[in-house]
Formats: structure tokens, C-alpha cells, sequence
């Protein structure tokens, strides 16, 4: 009975220990996003941090703080409370928090806050609604004119665009521009939001004039999308310019509040021809804009009257074999309406050159074997310019400062990783948001002169305290060209043991404007990894020649065959996998979405003995079926470059499936659309090769909310049961 006893009290404590280390396991609603516990592991933040001049500007749920950026001392501007009780007194509606906040007067006196579809001016002396104005919550984006309560949005194909100064709402644009039929669309993002366009409308530094996209699609051919949300499912078809094919045609239109008149910039003919980066001149009186022809290797930056639209002249222009790819509007020298800042890739690496709006070139501002990545702004003066960069190495980003006239650079920021940061009014203070692989998230206040203390607004703990996670290793190896380094993490199990050895999942992306491994908390490595790693696998990631923040060449060795270089680089990654002892060469699997779905696929094709599962996300199969700016950028036309096209296109490979593929595709994917994977099922069947599917209704391009939780147990669950 004795021994008994002490057995099961033995049991009942091994019991006991074995659910104390299932607790202190991640699951995926802790992981992923759309999770019902996910808020609570990842690092903390501060949302809606801003300057006010020189003046922080700190909100959270109850409570709107000024921050002296000196000292750090904090003052109450306002309180979720007495906000409420004017808004009930004006007409009962409520404000849930105060992380969108906007002071458009450039002082501490009056705030701009948002409820459900309307905005409201409040008064912080006063404690009053001063003025509301109403926009439609169905929207693409509201876009702000600087120091001035103007806002624009497109509605329904057409541009409203609305002044609430003075606590009265009114029409800037008189009645709007309405919506003219099918396939004309004012105000939004046009060419496929390449090119850094993110938005439609474009306000002058005055806020008396409106620029605007006005882009005709009613030439481009309709693609069938289905909502099965009615009884009697209904076509939702969009207009998707494939490659090689009839694409948009885009006007700049310009709007005057003064004149009430509208004019059109007189450009080229808009066939087949991108107009981006639109740029005021700061006196309001002329707008710049970058254009490129449709091969996308002719840049000609020119400048127009904004009064009559009258073409001035081409202040400059840019070639290249491949392609040019304007990613950023001109930014004018502060206090020197005469001087402009322009980036380019001209020399292999996107930097910072100095002209005069002749088109002049002054000086280059930036040179060397890495990347500027954004424009701050500038000091109380003018005399220096803000910059992020990834000048230390390619997986960080760090603040500098460089003078226009002597050309001299000096980094801001002190502590290695990356960072995110916001300039005050006077260029004197910055708001300096960093983590690094070893540092969750830090908040800081600092001088950009490098004098006096740092004040910290935010120092997060490490959210998995307590937590049993995987290690992620950093590492390097060689492209398949044996001179290029390529950036590695390997995520393994909390337990590892090299004794023993492991299955590997290897993420994939592999094209451009992504890097998946940069010096950020635990290395990028996602929540699905520590999840996976923790059932066991290691998961291995690679940044293969053709991915972003390495230079031109490192991305353009892809051209005219996309796919092809990045599998050799990923093969590159399994060779490095099979010499350690540890790796299972037997168990290796693939997992990507996008262009990683492509990589995925090609994968499990190209090398069917080496892959024995797959998940491939939203892939893209026939390169002929994507978009035009995008699609031609990287690829020419299907007409130029037919070998290039037969080459990459993986139904011609489909009878090459050897190992378990999934592939995953949402039903209203807008971006890639569903054509690829129903086109590559059917090349299956035809070839007697037998891939799994899963569609993803109401989606489009990627399983977002709740249903992400769903994705990736489907995901695990596949090569939980298959690797």
C-alpha cells in the first residue's frame, strides 16, 4: 500500500509538472495574429505618438499627454471623460480612445479626434467641440492638407473633398466630382500601387489646391470574381491589366478652391505610361511628377504650371537596361524653395542627390555599398538633412544626418538594430522607436545633436518571460554565384539535441521589396516558426539574390526569369542543410505565400527529390497572368521574352510532383488571382499528379482576422501529418 501510494504521488507530481510545461507552451492562438491571446505576446507599444512642433504627443485609451521632450515630464491635455461629455452635449456620440489624434494648427490649443465617421475639432482650453465634419466610412484613406482642416477621399469612383475650418463643414470641391460610369476611378492609388503610390489625391503646401488621379480603366479587361455571400452567387468582375496586355490610362488633374476651376497637366499621351510620384513645389504654384515609360527604363522627371497644366520642361531623366523604379517623391530643401532632394538607384544603391530646380545637379549627398531607406526632414534651418539607412549592415537601420553643402555624415542613433523614427518641428528632437534581436522594443526621446540624456517612453518587457520558446541562430552562406553572402535563420526547438536529428520547414518569399530577416526582436523569426519548432521541426529561412535592401544588382540578377536564380539560392540553403548532422535530408518541406508560394511550387518541381511537402499560399503559376507594372517590370512582356515565360511557367512542370503539395488560394484574391492555382490543378490532373487544395472564401491575397488562426492550423496540421 506504501508503495502504492508513493507511486501514485509520483505519478500525480509528474502529472502535475508535465501540464506546468504544456502551460508554459505558445499555441497559435498566442502566436498568430487574429488570436485570441496573441495581443499578449507580442512586445509592448505605444500607438499614435507624435510631434507638436517641439512638443511630444503621447495618447492611450483615457488620456492625451504633452510630453516635454527635455525632461520627460508629462502634462494632461485632455481625458477620454471630458471628451465624451462634450460630444453628448453636441450630439450624444461617443470617442472610444485617443490613438488617432491630430493637431492641424501647429499648436497646443485646439486637437482633431475621430469617432465612427466623423471628425471632430475639440478645444483643450475651452474643453468644447468646437466643429465636427462627416465623411463616408466606406473609404479608401483620408488625405489631410497640411496646417489645414481640409480632407480628401475617394467615394464610390468619385473625389469628395470637404473644409471644416471654423467649426462649418462645406465642400471644398462644390457637390464633389461625381463618379462618371463604369471604369473611371478619382482619387486613389493608381498602376497597381507600384512605384511607392499609395494614395490618389495630392494637396498643395498651401492647401488652396487639389491634385488628383483620374485614371480610365474601362479599356482593360474584366476578370470574373464571384461573391458567394447571396443566395444566387453574384460576378464582382475587377479590372486587372495582365501582362503583355491593353493596361489603364492615368491623368493628373488640379484643383483650384480659389478659382473653383479644374485643369489637366498635359502630359504625354497616358498610353502606356506611369505617372507617379506627383510633388508640389512649395510655393503651390507647380507640380513635379516622375514618369516612366511601360518597359519601365526610361524615367524623365518634368515639371508643370499647376494654373494652366502646361508642360515646363524634363528637369532630368534616368535609363537602364533593365529597369528604373521610382519609389519616392522629391523633397524640397527647407527654407530653399530652389533646392530639391531626389533618390535614385543610379549607382547600384538608392541615395541622395542634391539639385536645383533647373535640373541642375549640385552634389551627391549619399554614395556607397548601401541603402537610404526614407527621408526625415530636415533641422531648424535647413542646413541638414534627416535620413534612416542601412548603412552599418543590410539587416539594420539606423538615423543619420548629413549637411547639404559639405556633404559631411554623422549617425544619430547610438544603439545597432533597426529603427523607426519621427523628427519634431525644429529637427531638434527625435521620437526613436528600435528593437533589435535581442531587445523587444524600446521607445526613446533623443536630441539629433547627441547632447543630453535619452527619454525613455517605453522599455517592453520580453513577452515570452516565463515561456518555453525555440533559439534563433543568425548565419550566412554563399549564393549560388559563390561570391554573394546570403543572411540565414535557423529557428530550433527549445530542447534541441544534436544528437538527434530533425525535419526542416524552409519559409520562403525570394522576391522583390521583401527581406524576411532583419535586426529586429528574435531575429523576424514569426510566430509560426516557434510554434513549429516547437513541434519538433527546425525551421530555415534564407534571403536569396532577387529579395530587397541589397542593392540593384542583388535584386535585378533575376530578370527576365523570375524564379529561377532564387531557386538555385535556395538550393544553395538545403546543400547547407544536409551537411549538419542534426538535419533529416529525408524530411525537408517548403512553405510560402506570394511569391513564396511561386517559390514553393517551383520548389517541389524543380527539385522533387529533395522537397517531400509543400504548402503553397496564393502561388503565383504563369507569370503571363499577373499584372502589368509589376509583372513587366521583372519579366518584359510575354511577347519580348517567351522563352523567359515558357521557363517560369510551372504547369509546364506539373508532372514533376513527387511529394505532398497543398496549395491554398483565396477565393477573391485580387492580386494574384485564382486562375493560377485552378490552372495548375487542372495541369495535375492532366499529368496524373496529385496536389491537395483549399480555398479560402471572402479572402483576398492573404487569410487575415480570425480566420488566420484557421490558416495556419491547416498549414501545421499538413506537415504535421506529411513531414
Amino acid at each position: 500500500m506504501k508503495r502504492l501510494t508513493a507511486g501514485c504521488m509520483a505519478m500525480a507530481l509528474t502529472l502535475t509538472g508535465m501540464m506546468a510545461q504544456d502551460n508554459n507552451k505558445l499555441t497559435l492562438e498566442d502566436l498568430i495574429p487574429g488570436g485570441e491571446t496573441y495581443i499578449n505576446h507580442i512586445p509592448e507599444n505605444i500607438y499614435g505618438l507624435q510631434w507638436c512642433g517641439d512638443v511630444c504627443i503621447m495618447p492611450d485609451t483615457d488620456t492625451l499627454f504633452a510630453i516635454n521632450p527635455a525632461n520627460g515630464e508629462k502634462t494632461v491635455l485632455a481625458t477620454r471623460d471630458e471628451v465624451n461629455r462634450a460630444l453628448q452635449e453636441v450630439d450624444g456620440s461617443k470617442m472610444a480612445a485617443f490613438y488617432y489624434s491630430r493637431f492641424p494648427n501647429g499648436n497646443l490649443e485646439e486637437v482633431e479626434l475621430m469617432t465612427p465617421g466623423k471628425i471632430c475639432t475639440y478645444d483643450l482650453k475651452e474643453k468644447k467641440i468646437k466643429g465636427t465634419a462627416v465623411f463616408d466610412p466606406v473609404m479608401d484613406g483620408i488625405d489631410y492638407a497640411d496646417g489645414r482642416q481640409r480632407f480628401a477621399y475617394p467615394l464610390a469612383g468619385g473625389l469628395m473633398a470637404v473644409d471644416y475650418s471654423g467649426g462649418k463643414e462645406t465642400d471644398f470641391i462644390p457637390g464633389g466630382i461625381k463618379a462618371e460610369g463604369e471604369g473611371i476611378v478619382y482619387g486613389t492609388a493608381v498602376h497597381r500601387n507600384e512605384f511607392g503610390i499609395n494614395k490618389g489625391t495630392f494637396w498643395s503646401p498651401d492647401g488652396e489646391r487639389l491634385a488628383f488621379y483620374r485614371m480610365d480603366e474601362s479599356m482593360v479587361t474584366e476578370y470574373p470574381l464571384v461573391d458567394i455571400d447571396n443566395r444566387i452567387a453574384k460576378e464582382t468582375p475587377i479590372r486587372y491589366p495582365m501582362a503583355g496586355m491593353t493596361s489603364h490610362k492615368v491623368q493628373i488633374g488640379v484643383y483650384d478652391g480659389t478659382t473653383g476651376k479644374t485643369v489637366y497637366l498635359k502630359t504625354a499621351d497616358p498610353t502606356d505610361r506611369y505617372f507617379t510620384n506627383v510633388t508640389w513645389s512649395p510655393d503651390s504654384k507647380k507640380l513635379y511628377v516622375q514618369e516612366l515609360n511601360r518597359d519601365q527604363n526610361h524615367l524623365q522627371l518634368i515639371r508643370y504650371d499647376a494654373t494652366s497644366g502646361e508642360k515646363e520642361c524634363v528637369l532630368l531623366e534616368e535609363r537602364h537596361p533593365k529597369y528604373v523604379e521610382p519609389q519616392h517623391p522629391l523633397t524640397f530643401v527647407k527654407g530653399d524653395d530652389g533646392k530639391f532632394i531626389y533618390q535614385s538607384q543610379r549607382d547600384g544603391f538608392n541615395h541622395l542627390y542634391l539639385y536645383d530646380t533647373d535640373g541642375k545637379l549640385i552634389r551627391q549627398l549619399t554614395s556607397g555599398d548601401w541603402m537610404v531607406n526614407s527621408i526625415e526632414g530636415f533641422d531648424e534651418d535647413g542646413r541638414n538633412l534627416y535620413f534612416t539607412a542601412s548603412k552599418e549592415s543590410p539587416l539594420q537601420t539606423n538615423l543619420y544626418q548629413v549637411n547639404l553643402r559639405s556633404g559631411k555624415m554623422r549617425r544619430v542613433t547610438a544603439h545597432d538594430g533597426t529603427h523607426s523614427v519621427m523628427l519634431s518641428g525644429s529637427g531638434k528632437y527625435v521620437i526613436d522607436n528600435y528593437t533589435a534581436h535581442d531587445v523587444p522594443r524600446v521607445i526613446n526621446i533623443l536630441r539629433t545633436d547627441g547632447k543630453g540624456k535619452e527619454v525613455n517612453l517605453l522599455t517592453s518587457k520580453d513577452p515570452y518571460q516565463d515561456m518555453t520558446v525555440p533559439t534563433v541562430e543568425l548565419g550566412t552562406i554563399k549564393a549560388a554565384d559563390g561570391v554573394t553572402n546570403l543572411y540565414y535563420t535557423m529557428t530550433k526547438p527549445s530542447d534541441f539535441d544534436p544528437s538527434k536529428t530533425y525535419p526542416v520547414i524552409i519559409y520562403v518569399y525570394g522576391g522583390p521589396h521583401m527581406q524576411l530577416i532583419s535586426d529586429v526582436w528574435r531575429w523576424a523569426s514569426s510566430g509560426w516558426y516557434y510554434y513549429m519548432a516547437e513541434q519538433g521541426y527546425i525551421v530555415f529561412t534564407l534571403d536569396n539574390r532577387g529579395s530587397s535592401n541589397r542593392g540593384l544588382e542583388f535584386e535585378n540578377c533575376t530578370y527576365r526569369h523570375l524564379g529561377i536564380e532564387e531557386c538555385r539560392d535556395q538550393m544553395q540553403g538545403v546543400e547547407f542543410l544536409k551537411s549538419l548532422p542534426y538535419v533529416d535530408a529525408d524530411r525537408i518541406g517548403v512553405h510560402g505565400w506570394s511569391f513564396g508560394g511561386h517559390m514553393t511550387t517551383a520548389l517541389m518541381l524543380r527539385h522533387p527529390d529533395t522537397f517531400k511537402v509543400g504548402v503553397a499560399g496564393g502561388p503565383v503559376i504563369d507569370w503571363a497572368l499577373y499584372e502589368v507594372m509589376y509583372g513587366e517590370r521583372y519579366m518584359d512582356t510575354p511577347q519580348d521574352n517567351p522563352d523567359g515565360y515558357e521557363a517560369t511557367n510551372l504547369n509546364n512542370l506539373a508532372e514533376n510532383l513527387k511529394g505532398k503539395l497543398l496549395i491554398i488560394h483565396d477565393y477573391n484574391d485580387k492580386t494574384c488571382v485564382p486562375q493560377h492555382t485552378l490552372g495548375f490543378i487542372k495541369s495535375c490532373v492532366d499529368k496524373r499528379t496529385y496536389p491537395d487544395l483549399f480555398i479560402y472564401p471572402g479572402h483576398d491575397h492573404n487569410v487575415l482576422g480570425r480566420d488566420r488562426v484557421h490558416l495556419y492550423k491547416k498549414i501545421s496540421n499538413y506537415f504535421l501529418q506529411n513531414l
